[in-house]
């Protein structure tokens, strides 16, 4: 519990002059390099990193369910651990898309993600 309060406390120290100071994030409100870097890491792992990981989660459920259905057929070991891998690839999918949403909203919260489409098509008006 000791440990607890020694990160809360030097994360707590850490970031009180971040966030006392107005001009943190520049002049601009661009972030700076500071902003740029977090800009990058968040839309590598929007992009990449999170559709990535739903792919391979795709595949372990795909996995359990081969074993389950196909691989146990009497073997009542392999249907089970067929079974926990699709609940494991159920909860994976759960927890990712959580993730997924707070870096969306991290992205949104720091100005970025404002990409607006052009020329989207409308309907006759009335």
């Amino acid at each position: 519990m000791k440990k607890i309060g020694y990160f809360t406390g030097s994360a707590t120290m850490l970031a009180l002059p971040m966030l006392a100071s107005a001009d943190f994030l520049g002049g601009d409100g661009s972030g700076g390099e500071f902003g740029g870097l977090l800009a990058a890491i968040l839309d590598f792992s929007n992009t990449v990193l999170i559709p990535f990981i739903i792919g391979i989660g795709f595949l372990v459920f795909v996995w359990g369910m081969f074993q389950f259905f196909i691989a146990g057929g009497s073997n009542d070991e392999a249907k089970e651990k067929g079974k926990s891998l699709m609940i494991y690839a159920t909860l994976g999918f759960v927890l990712i898309i959580v993730f997924w949403g707070i870096v969306n909203l991290l992205v949104s919260s720091i100005g970025g993600g404002g990409d607006t489409v052009e020329n989207i098509p409308t309907g006759p008006t009335l």
